[in-house]
């Protein structure tokens, strides 16, 4: 099967261009967090001004006092006002650019794939790629709400950071797949797999922040971490998020591994074989599943069960990463060597 050469290299440059359009969206991000964070910081302020002002008893003085006070609190409130206007404006421009990113790296994918005449997952590169794609879309559908967007930056961050990996270390030359690959299972079963993970991603990210939040809870922030998590909406929020897609996440990954193993009964005659990245899997897919019943019983909705998320989304990472790269086995398709 001949390669189009020019595919891939549009390809690749698409990819990268993707990745610095990300980047762009996560600079511009970061500053509207900081102006979140500062509007937030002032609101506090003005809030214990108003505490003290209501405290303040009678007298000249004291009149003199809250006059001047109220007047600070006036131009305060101009203040976060304005630092609100910046804030939209910075967080349409990071969703906008966002937007422009996932378009170009969905090209990345799709002319990958004419290159290749064949689904563009064949490799770990490929694979890391086309997961990255599904969790930007699935965010752009399930974060684009105004007071949703503080969470981009916590999302862009580690999708940058597979990003350059994958295409400085992971990076593998267009090329036809081993006959192993050469099957119809090979979009259905991995496209399956990768949407789950992309989603769980997003699962994993809301419990993290959901922990950071209840350490921090609104109007009670203290710190670095209280002023860093300021922004965010409240805990049961960011909670909702990450049972809501992990609800999502669940039946989807549970679908990818029966549909490899069928997949497994064609290719090697049997359905299951202990394999380390099928075991893996088996694994994740029963933690996710402690999860969801943890977060459905009472006394474990809170940090018990905002853990085994993180542990789920833990052992995902090990499995790309780990299983693929250091342990050989039946899955050893990652395209390193």
């Amino acid at each position: 099967m001949l390669v189009n050469k020019t595919l891939a290299q549009f390809s690749d440059w698409s990819y990268f261009t993707a990745f610095a359009f990300y980047l762009l969206a996560f600079v511009v991000s970061i500053a509207f967090y900081s102006r979140r964070m500062a509007a937030a910081d002032a609101n506090s302020k003005a809030a214990e001004r108003e505490l003290v002002t209501a405290g303040a008893g009678g007298g000249s003085e004291t009149t003199v006092a809250t006059a001047d006070s109220e007047e600070s609190a006036t131009e305060s409130s101009a203040s976060v006002e304005k630092r609100k206007k910046t804030a939209e404006k910075l967080g349409n421009a990071a969703e906008m650019l966002i937007y422009v990113g996932v378009a170009v790296h969905f090209a990345s994918v799709l002319l990958r794939g004419l290159a290749v005449q064949r689904f563009p997952w064949g490799n770990l590169y490929e694979y890391i790629s086309v997961s990255i794609l599904f969790a930007m879309v699935v965010g752009a559908g399930v974060l684009h709400r105004e007071t949703m967007r503080v969470f981009w930056p916590w999302m862009l961050a580690p999708i940058l950071a597979l990003m350059f990996y994958g295409g400085k270390n992971l990076y593998a030359e267009a090329a036809p797949v081993v006959p192993a690959l050469q099957s119809v299972w090979l979009p259905i079963h991995v496209s399956i797999i990768a949407i789950g993970s992309s989603i769980a991603l997003i699962s994993g990210v809301a419990s993290i922040l959901y922990m950071l939040r209840m350490y921090n809870r609104k109007g009670e922030e203290k710190g670095f971490f209280g002023k860093l998590v300021s922004p965010l909406p409240d805990a049961q929020k960011l909670d909702a998020i990450a049972y809501r897609t992990a609800i999502w996440s669940f039946p989807l990954f549970g679908l990818g591994i029966v549909l490899g193993a069928i997949w497994a009964e064609s290719a090697w005659g049997r359905y299951w074989g202990w394999d380390p990245k099928e075991t893996t899997a088996l694994i994740s897919w029963i933690i996710y599943a402690l999860y969801l019943h943890a977060r459905a019983t009472s006394g474990w909705r809170n940090y018990k069960a905002a853990w085994i998320n993180i542990l789920g989304f833990a052992t995902m990472v090990f499995n790309l990463f780990f299983i693929n790269m250091v342990v050989s086995g039946l899955h050893s398709y990652a395209g390193l060597n």
